[in-house]
Formats: C-alpha cells, structure tokens, sequence
C-alpha cells in the first residue's frame, strides 16, 4: 500500500497531524478543533479539511455530526497503510512494529520458499536473479525497493495466487525496515543470505528452500535488534543533551 504521495503545505499537514495522533499526541477518542490547528499550523480551513480526509482514509480520523471530527480508535486503524507504518517508526514504537513484521514474516515466508522450490518457472527464476542482481548493485537509497522486490518474486514463484498477494501484507513493513536498516553504514551485505534462498529453489530442494530462509530471517532478526538498539541509544542521548 503506497505511501501518501501529496507534497507542500498539504502533504505537511498530513504527515504532522498522522505522527501526532499515532504518537498518542493526539489520543484516541479526542474530538479535534480544527479551526485551532489550522490556526497552529497556519494552513486554511480547505487544506485541514483536505488533510483530515487523507487520514480518514487511513482510519485514523472520522467525522459525525454533533460530534465533529475525532481520532478513531487503534482498532481501526490501517496498521497496513504505508504512512501509518512510518508514523509509528518516527514516534517510536518502531521496535514493536519491527517485533510483529518479523513474527508475520517466520509464518509465511518459510513456507513460501518451500512451495515456491516445487512450483517455481523459469520466468520466476529470472524474476528473482533480476532482484538480486539489483540488491547487490544498489545504494543505500535503492537497497530497501530491491530488497523488497525479492520477496515479492518468491511469493510470486509460490504459483498460489493468495499467497502472491501476501506481498500487501508484508510490503509496507518490510520496505520501512529494510530502508532503515540498510541506510546504516555498517549493514551486512544481505546478498548471500538471498543468495542461499534462490539456489534452493532453482535446485527444487524445498527443504534446503524453507531453512536458507529461516536462516536469512534470523540475520534480518539480529539487523532488526541492532537497529532498535541503536534507535534507543539515540534517543537517550537526544534526550540528555550527550
């Protein structure tokens, strides 16, 4: 599910308003005043009101009359929608959201790399030797998209149609973390643990498929945690002043 794409004054008071109200800024139940922030953010009434329809969209906020304009509840939240998915990286419930992408991933995508050496063809194949090649040529900026592209292949190579479109389960997550990860200098080189994966199903050994990937998520798991730890000491330190 593709990122809010709105740029200026507008996609601004999207992403404030969106961090704001996932942050807990904002709490859930809170009826807004919108002529107060607008006022704050100073922007007019037809770009709060343009705003607040982006994040209805999102299940974020909604509207009724007497009531006006509130924050809904988590429960109705789209935790799937990409922006959502970078709020909570950027207020800091990044590690819990990394934790759940993570338990997601051990279900799904060991099996998926088991039926996909079975099932694979020749145009799976390149599909994926195509998004390898792209991750071992990326920078830091193109890593997470080819990173991410070779997840969709696999689930693709699966010939279940279902399964392919796991891809919007997983995407937005693994996007954000993979972004996050390899934007560190000190990243692991993510190409052999991948590697390991296509040979086992280009060789049809759905057994040596299914561990390659629980291995490649283990080291995704050990990058994940160094990830938070190091997200953690930041904060620490913006927070004395160090």
């Amino acid at each position: 599910m593709a990122s809010y794409s709105g740029r200026g004054v507008h996609g601004q008071v999207v992403h404030t308003l969106g961090a704001r109200i996932v942050g807990g800024e904002i709490a859930e139940g809170e009826t807004l005043d919108i002529g107060a922030l607008g006022a704050e953010l100073d922007v007019s009434l037809t770009v709060m009101r343009e705003a607040l329809k982006v994040l209805a969209g999102k299940g974020l906020t909604d509207a009724r009359q007497k009531r006006g304009t509130y924050v809904r509840e988590r429960t109705h939240w789209n935790l799937l929608d990409a922006d959502v998915i970078g709020w909570r990286m950027e207020t800091g419930d990044g590690t819990q959201l990394l934790r759940d992408l993570a338990d997601v991933r051990a279900i799904v995508e060991p099996a998926a790399a088991h039926r996909a050496a079975l099932h694979r063809t020749d145009a799976d194949l390149a599909a994926l030797e195509s998004a390898l090649e792209a991750m071992g040529k990326a920078r830091q900026d193109s890593a997470a998209e080819a990173d991410t592209a070779f997840h969709r292949a696999l689930l693709a190579a699966t010939g279940n149609e279902l399964l392919r479109r796991m891809d919007m389960l997983l995407e937005p997550g693994l996007r954000e973390r993979d972004r996050m990860v390899h934007a560190h200098a000190d990243a692991d080189d993510p190409v052999p643990s991948h590697r390991a994966v296509l040979e086992a199903v280009r060789e049809r050994d759905p057994a040596r498929a299914e561990a390659a990937m629980l291995d490649l998520l283990a080291k995704a798991a050990q990058d994940s945690d160094h990830l938070a730890r190091t997200r953690t000491r930041a904060r620490g330190r913006t927070r004395t002043g160090g």
